[in-house]
This record gives structure tokens, C-alpha cells and sequence, in this order.
């Protein structure tokens, strides 16, 4: 019987997106629009896609939670989008759950890690 692989960290994840050339965060400003690091243009959930969910529990407690999405958006800029799930996320309001709920999801196998 084959032995499991253990789970990577998020830093670990982080580090084998950065060697595929991974490094830079989609984020929605307090305006309610997802942009880019180092781009300005205002994406809607339908100009993305996501390419692979990675989630991540804490040892030590239950609101210790993360989840990591890899996206692309039409032009193929990569970029990831990292928001803590439990009790308390990285974004106020309903409108961030909704924007990533309308995300286009297709799984690339390019992104498994473990």
C-alpha cells in the first residue's frame, strides 16, 4: 500500500507558484473591484477563471483557516487570490463571496502539487 503524501504548507504552495512564475496577488480594493498587483484594470468574475482551490486548516485553531485560489484572466495573466475562511475572512461584506462564487472554475492538473 502506497504511503500518503503529506499536505504542503501555503508557503510551500506559494514557493512552487513562484517557480512557475506565480508571484502576484488579484485583490478587491475597498472600491469592490478585483484588480491585480501592478495592473489597474477592474475585472469582473467572468473575465477569470480559476485554475486550482488549495485549502488549508491550522493546527492550532479552528479560525486558522486559509484558502488559496489560482486564477488567470483572459489575456493569461496568472495571479493567486488568498482569503482566511471560518470566522473571520480577509474581506468584509457578502461581495467578495459572491465575486469569487462567480469565478469560472477549470481545474488544471498543471497546479498539483502533492
Amino acid at each position: 500500500m502506497e504511503k500518503p503524501k503529506p499536505m504542503l504548507t501555503m508557503s510551500q504552495i506559494m514557493s512552487k507558484l513562484a517557480d512557475k512564475g506565480i508571484t502576484n496577488e488579484f485583490r478587491m480594493h475597498e472600491n469592490l473591484q478585483m484588480i491585480l498587483e501592478g495592473n489597474e484594470h477592474a475585472y469582473q468574475p467572468e473575465d477569470l477563471k480559476i485554475l486550482k482551490t488549495f485549502r488549508f486548516e491550522g493546527d492550532s485553531s479552528p479560525e486558522d483557516n486559509a484558502v488559496l485560489y489560482v486564477v488567470v484572466d483572459q489575456k493569461g495573466n496568472k495571479g493567486i487570490i488568498i482569503d482566511s475562511y471560518g470566522a473571520e475572512s480577509n474581506y468584509p461584506g457578502e461581495e467578495f463571496d459572491n465575486f469569487l462564487r462567480n469565478i469560472p472554475v477549470d481545474e488544471d492538473d498543471e497546479y498539483n502539487f502533492y
